[in-house]
């Protein structure tokens, strides 16, 4: 389904918490190509007056007047809870609104099956927002992997954690938190990607240290994914801990380590060492949102399928609660098979300057 009329995408805000306020929103001027924000949604009056005062946006609306909210728009940007992006997804694909939806896809493998199928019933595009798929770095690091640099790619290893305070909704079970869904899912995701294969097995642990601010969460978990054609990846995540975002894969010839590796708010680099000669790259903080929104919208103005697909973002979330179920149960799980879609060659290469840190309304820093 192609874009009803003419001119930019109009997008809806769903959600006005950190990533939006931070991110999305500043992102609108560098992708005002064929993007503009139309809508803001959310139940915190303060937000939508101020934000819409900000942006200049005169329809905003509670999430009880959403149908109302895509009567008026072309696609919706899903930056929710994590719990509530299958409803929200759904609603938006009957009303026939595209989406763009923030990553994880959802809490569920069952979830995500029903936010593809009522895309694929009202023929609207469904996009998850890895917003790395769209990195300089990123798809640096791909391509020297791809093109054999470090030759046969044998293991993966990645570290991510940050320090997450009591009452982040990260760390609420009924919401979806936890740190695979949070941020492990980038490391499930850069191994997938960096090996071209899928896992047959994971396994993991999870550990508490009996914090409050965990008690229905895991506090951190060490995972290990076994890939098709022998290869291992291998991962740890944490809220209680020191900031890193780092990766390394390992080749017959070399590796490559990202580091900072999965950070939008500076920028990222990498190191290439092969037969012992270390070569340097690092770019400065992009934004890495407008990206999304001028492919997303290109998409749909020229019916085109978009990638990160909802295929993508199903596979990821089968593997967390794979991993979940590891931990629970201290068995290793297979993951059935998956094809991957062909990723599209060219377009995904966008960049735009960084944006300044806007202040921040009614949200935890």
């Amino acid at each position: 389904m192609a874009k009803r009329n003419g001119g930019p995408v109009k997008y809806a805000i769903v959600g006005l918490g950190h990533i939006a306020q931070v991110a999305v929103l500043p992102a609108f001027d560098h992708a005002r190509r064929n993007s503009r924000v139309a809508a803001l949604v959310s139940d915190d009056a303060t937000k939508r007056k101020s934000l819409g005062r900000k942006y200049r946006i005169d329809a905003t609306f509670a999430y009880d007047d959403y149908e109302t909210c895509l009567q008026q728009v072309d696609a919706v940007y899903i930056a929710l809870p994590n719990s509530m992006h299958a409803e929200y997804t759904i609603r938006a694909a009957n009303a026939g609104v595209h989406v763009l939806c923030e990553k994880p896809m959802a809490v569920t493998v069952e979830e995500c099956e029903s936010m593809i199928e009522a895309c694929r019933q009202n023929n609207v595009k469904l996009m998850i927002a890895y917003r790395l798929h769209f990195e300089e770095i990123n798809l640096k690091a791909v391509d020297l992997v791809r093109r054999g640099r470090i030759g046969e790619p044998k293991f993966f290893n990645s570290s991510f954690s940050m320090t997450v305070q009591p009452g982040d909704i990260r760390t609420k079970k009924e919401l979806g938190g936890g740190t695979l869904y949070d941020i492990g899912i980038y490391c499930i995701n850069a191994s997938r990607y960096l090996f071209r294969a899928e896992p047959k097995e994971v396994m993991a642990t999870s550990v508490n240290s009996g914090a409050d601010t965990f008690a229905e969460i895991d506090e951190s978990t060490g995972a290990l994914l076994r890939f098709e054609g022998e290869r291992v990846a291998a991962f740890v995540t944490s809220f209680n801990a020191s900031d890193v975002a780092s990766y390394r894969i390992v080749g017959t010839k070399g590796q490559l380590h990202v580091d900072p590796a999965y950070e939008y708010a500076e920028g990222l680099s990498y190191e290439l060492t092969v037969n012992g000669k270390t070569t340097r790259k690092r770019i400065g903080k992009r934004d890495q949102f407008a990206p999304e929104l001028l492919y997303f919208s290109d998409c749909i103005l020229r019916n085109r399928e978009p990638e990160p697909s909802g295929d993508e973002g199903l596979q990821d979330v089968r593997i967390v609660q794979a991993l979940y179920e590891s931990a629970e149960t201290g068995k290793p799980i297979e993951i059935p098979p998956f094809e991957r879609a062909k990723r599209p060659s060219g377009r995904q290469r966008i960049t735009r300057p960084g944006v300044e840190k806007p202040e921040l309304v009614n949200v935890q820093e």
